[in-house]
């Protein structure tokens, strides 16, 4: 009995040896059928999920449920919404990535090698491909889509901008050709030869004759010192002779410094008389434009008695924009007509352009001078100006109608290969004619920028890009 009892002993050990090895076999290979089940479970549902039906808002695109029914934010019915091969294969290569990426992460922590940290933004939230797209990551559209909304672009070239400006200008008079007419001694005004205001003055024509004693007697000296230097012609006295012609020197002078002319004295020289009253000429050419002389009118030294205008030339004021300033220089050509007289081109230059802007309207000040040889431009006359303006050197220029304005950033859609666009932000510089705009950053030349349809552009990438925050919320999920 004791050896039949030790033989079951020793059997029972084998048995339970056995037990042991079967069970520590089975329990890694159920860990790995473990392990597989849900990959393919996984796997098809996100193959379910691909499938699912989408609908969205026409109106708000982020709008995105997996249900019919009406907008959220404006009430309109939702549309079904089509998915395109782009963007199935990208949520298919996204799932993989992140598949890969737990593998990597389990296997990091079984190495204690993984950073706790990856896969994550530094405020530890973590990251999406909405990132990414939102900071000018490539979108694709299918090319039947870009047909229907009319995607159109142009080449960003380098040129030199032009500019012209239409302005609307009044026409005054050139400050620079007024003249006064005065008189430096007291006397009476006794004969007016011109008495109207607005009459054309010749340069040297009379004006008016005055009667001074003052300018009397100062006649009556330069006649004595003349007198006597005649006579002193054959003295051998040089002392004598020199003083003569000294003090008909002063004299001369006395009469000159009183703008009397040169011809005036000669006359007095040839007569050997004075002259009760003295005749006063025209300084320049001119209109009157302002007459204070009167007959019998008694005059004081320094008295204006006639204020005049040279019209020969003439200026322009005019108002510009002050985005318009960088344009603009002294001595740009400046094109102006009439109203009153169509089709006839005056040309000028602009003369000055004021520091400061007006304060009334905002803008900024401009003077233009043009040529007025027939008279035919009037003060107080209203023009149309237009200027035209070239810039020095050719820079890179995209189209106006390229640029998104979207707050205090500028976007282009840069057209790729393979029916891809590339949001770009862009720094402009002035604007041309013909819609152009100077690109100083942000485009190199020979570029494709979408000139059509890009807010449907950016309106496709915001979908896409709400398309793929649900998907990986779904994966999350």
């Amino acid at each position: 009995m004791g050896f039949v009892n030790d033989i079951r002993r020793r059997a029972s050990r084998v048995l339970i040896l056995l037990w042991l090895a079967v069970a520590v076999t089975a329990i890694p290979a159920a860990m790995l059928a473990g392990c597989g089940d849900p990959e393919s479970t996984g796997s098809s549902e996100g193959g379910e999920t691909a499938q699912v039906q989408l609908w969205t808002c026409g109106m708000h695109p982020n709008v995105i449920t997996e249900e019919p029914g009406q907008c959220p934010i404006c009430g309109m019915n939702l549309t079904p919404l089509k998915r395109t091969a782009e963007a199935d294969e990208l949520a298919s290569g996204d799932q993989a990535s992140g598949d890969q990426d737990a593998g990597e992460q389990a296997t990091g922590h079984e190495g204690h090698m993984h950073d706790d940290t990856a896969g994550e933004e530094p405020s530890g939230q973590p990251t999406a491909t909405s990132t990414a797209a939102a900071s000018g990551a490539a979108i694709v559209i299918d090319p039947v889509t870009i047909q229907n909304i009319g995607v159109q672009t142009a080449t960003v070239q380098e040129r030199p901008l032009t500019r012209s400006i239409r302005t609307v200008g009044h026409l005054d008079y050139n400050e620079e050709m007024f003249s006064r007419i005065n008189v430096k001694y007291a006397g009476w005004i006794e004969k007016l030869y011109v008495n109207e205001t607005g009459q054309q003055i010749a340069e040297g024509d009379p004006m008016l004759d005055i009667y001074s004693p003052e300018l009397v007697a100062a006649q009556e000296e330069y006649l004595l010192a003349f007198q006597n230097v005649k006579n002193l012609e054959n003295s051998t006295f040089e002392n004598i002779t020199r003083g003569a012609s000294s003090l008909l020197d002063a004299s001369k002078r006395r009469l000159l410094y009183w703008d009397v002319t040169a011809a005036q004295i000669r006359e007095l020289e040839e007569r050997g008389t004075i002259a009760r009253t003295l005749t006063i000429h025209a300084p320049s050419k001119g209109i009157v434009v302002e007459r204070m002389a009167e007959l019998g009118m008694r005059v004081t030294p320094g008295m204006d008695l006639y204020r005049m205008a040279d019209l020969s030339t003439i200026w322009a004021f005019a108002h510009v924009y002050d985005a318009d300033t960088p344009w603009l220089s002294p001595g740009l050509t400046a094109e102006m007509e009439l109203p009153y007289n169509p089709g006839k081109v005056y040309r000028g230059t602009i003369d000055y352009i004021y520091p400061y802007l007006d304060r009334a309207s905002r803008d900024i000040k401009i003077r233009l001078v043009f040529p007025n040889r027939n008279l035919e431009l009037k003060p107080q006359m209203y023009a149309n100006i237009r200027l035209s303006a070239r810039g020095d050197r050719p820079v890179l220029v995209i189209p106006e109608s390229a640029v998104i304005h979207s707050g205090e950033r500028n976007v282009v859609f840069i057209a790729l290969e393979g029916g891809r666009f590339e949001p770009r932000e862009v720094t402009l510089g002035m604007e041309g004619e013909g819609g152009y705009v100077q690109a100083t950053d942000g485009v190199r030349d020979g570029e494709q920028v979408v000139t059509s349809a890009q807010f449907l552009i950016d309106s496709e990438s915001r979908l896409q890009e709400a398309i793929q925050k649900m998907l990986d919320h779904r994966m999350m999920h």
